[in-house]
């Protein structure tokens, strides 16, 4: 079809396409245009309700809503297109939702695991001290990469035992830190830190060999370094000591909304996919040690 020709050479001359992206959208708006035929009309004429059919044609196929979000993707943009052109008056796909994706449940760690992690720095070094630091503090906090990196020695209140952490948007939370990491980070600040800093090191409490702020690659190096010598075989980031954090406090009964806080979620329902975490390990619990729970026999 010729319309769909003039898109994809738009698509090629403006952004562009590579040769897999644009055999990509061909092949997405060969589909769509199949799905028009059968109800008798035209890209031109097409309405919203035949946008809604397409979708549930790929639904009834079986597509999973990754692969129909990308379809509708090429769809919307193609009817963009048309607008543009003055091909025609509106748009049909405007008010057509793409479908959501389901919300994969994270990784987290167990206790077990996690105890196994924090015994592999050798804290009889400096840099050892200093990653078992690290990871306790994430842990015990449950902060993310970044916020892990810019953390301000000044911001811990160890009186207290409270850190105060400014989140996305610069928004300061106050979370509790532990007995275990509060005493490591001590350590580490009287024996370590004044070896590594020097006069660009400023107030950040994590530094690197070289006395600068730790970076995102390093942090991942350090934990990616010692889950190796832990033998752990799940796929872990500094993010999975967070949703580990968040979901052992949601098993030992901690309070939704205290957990929320604790993360700087700002809406509750991004907290809730640990209720999600916890259910499932709930079910794992009753699948292992109930004598009618499920677990296959030996």
């Amino acid at each position: 079809m010729a319309v769909i020709d003039d898109f994809l050479t738009h698509l090629t001359v403006e952004r562009g396409l590579s040769a897999n992206s644009y055999d990509a959208y061909q092949r997405d708006l060969k589909g769509y245009l199949t799905s028009l035929r059968r109800r008798k009309t035209t890209p031109v004429k097409a309405g919203a309700a035949d946008i809604r059919a397409f979708v549930a044609s790929m639904r009834r196929r079986g597509l999973a809503p990754s692969s129909i979000a990308r379809h509708l993707s090429a769809v919307r943009m193609f009817h963009r297109f048309l607008l543009s052109e003055g091909i025609t008056a509106s748009d049909p796909t405007e008010h057509v939702a793409a479908p959501k994706k389901p919300r994969r449940l994270p990784e987290v760690l167990n206790r077990e695991e996690i105890d196994l992690l924090m015994e592999q720095p050798d804290h009889t070094t400096q840099l050892g001290l200093r990653d078992r630091a690290i990871l306790e503090f994430l842990y015990a906090t449950g902060l993310r990469a970044a916020e892990l990196l810019t953390f301000q020695r000044t911001d811990l209140m160890e009186d207290l035992g409270l850190a105060r952490v400014f989140g996305k948007g610069s928004k300061e939370r106050l979370v509790p830190v532990g007995r275990p990491a509060l005493r490591l980070i001590r350590k580490y600040l009287e024996d370590v830190r004044p070896m590594l800093a020097n006069s660009g090191s400023g107030e950040t409490l994590f530094l690197n060999s070289r006395g600068k702020a730790l970076s995102r690659m390093g942090l991942w190096k350090i934990l990616k370094t010692h889950v190796e010598l832990a033998g752990i075989e799940k796929k872990v980031s500094p993010h999975t000591l967070r949703h580990s954090f968040a979901t052992h406090l949601l098993e030992g009964g901690a309070d939704l909304r205290a957990v929320q806080e604790m993360l700087g979620h700002v809406d509750i329902a991004t907290t809730q996919i640990y209720t999600h975490v916890d259910r499932e390990y709930l079910k794992e619990v009753h699948r292992q040690y109930h004598p009618r729970g499920g677990k296959r026999a030996k």
